[in-house]
């Protein structure tokens, strides 16, 4: 890799995989008298950088939190036009191949159109074998809801006799999450300055570390995250110990 981390000040220590809960598109957009899609396109714009930069710094594992199960309650148009950046960069998922990227979508995507769905499991399968950055994107996704499809999925198969209830611990439940084979998460970093989960990885970032930061997502830049890092760096993590 080309890249030094002394150039960009960052620490030796990364976490492996980061959580992002991308907020504040909103009130970036009120602020500057515009409409609420202009924030939410400004956002998608950040989250393109931002995932590049994490590739580009040997990040391994990155979780945004696109469009969660409660943001349905949000206007119409809104949702619409969050849905018509959801149609965009799926189009523009060819141009991300060159950056050895693996993209997974978490979430109840059934609720998408035939032609979402299709291009979701298009840009999975095209970038299956790149071993670059992993990158999820929550969409429709909740952690709540993601417990629960996890549990009724071990139910089901104890139900049809192919598990046994003896059989049901932490490793089995998280095989059934749809982050499966993946690495709980590092850091979770909030920007917005909002204080809340949010209903994000609820059973993933139980040992997670926190950095809520005071800036809007649309604002959020490089500098920002190696803030973060930095502060996760920083941090002792005893996972319950001492």
């Amino acid at each position: 890799m080309l890249f030094h981390r002394k150039q960009a000040d960052l620490p030796e220590v990364l976490p492996v995989h980061i959580g992002i809960i991308m907020d504040g598109n909103g009130r970036w957009a009120k602020k500057r008298g515009l409409p609420r899609f202009a924030g939410h396109k400004a956002g998608a714009d950040t989250f393109k950088k931002i995932a590049r930069y994490c590739n580009k710094i040997g990040i391994k594992y990155l979780t945004v939190y696109a469009f969660s199960t409660e943001n349905w309650k949000r206007p119409q148009k809104e949702v619409e036009a969050i849905i018509d950046l959801l149609r965009n960069y799926l189009r523009d998922a060819e141009n991300y191949k060159k950056e050895n990227i693996r993209v997974r979508f978490i979430g109840d995507i059934s609720v998408f159109d035939q032609e979402i769905r299709m291009k979701i499991a298009e840009s999975q399968s095209e970038s299956k074998e790149f071993t670059g950055l992993n990158l999820n994107i929550a969409i429709n996704y909740g952690g709540k809801d993601e417990i629960v499809h996890a549990a009724k999925l071990l139910a089901k198969e104890a139900a049809e006799g192919a598990l046994r209830s003896d059989d049901i611990d932490e490793t089995a439940f998280e095989s059934r999450l749809y982050t499966a084979g993946q690495p709980n998460v590092d850091l979770v970093i909030r920007p917005s300055g909002e204080y809340r989960l949010s209903n994000f990885m609820v059973w993933q970032s139980a040992y997670a570390e926190f950095v809520f930061m005071n800036v809007l997502w649309p604002d959020f830049t490089e500098k920002h995250l190696n803030e973060a890092l930095r502060e996760y760096a920083n941090r002792s993590r005893r996972f319950g110990g001492l």
